[in-house]
């Protein structure tokens, strides 16, 4: 699964990973990984914002069934 998670969340998972792993209690971002981690997520959302939007702007398709002359 972490291969295909985007650069800056694969550092992020693992930074947490790490912190887990020795029982660490902070966890710490300079500004250019927070940056990045933000742009990310924000590139995320707006790509399940336009999934959600396109779902349910599928048309409704109508079918109907007679018996025939039974």
């Amino acid at each position: 699964m972490d291969n295909n998670l985007p650069l800056q969340i694969k550092k992020f998972n693992d930074k947490v990973r790490a912190m887990n792993q020795s029982n660490g209690k902070v966890l710490t971002l300079n500004a250019e990984e927070a940056r990045g981690l933000h742009a990310e997520i924000y590139d995320l959302m707006a790509t399940i914002s336009h999934l959600a939007n396109s779902a349910t702007n599928e048309p409704t398709v109508a079918i109907s069934m007679d018996g025939g002359k039974f």
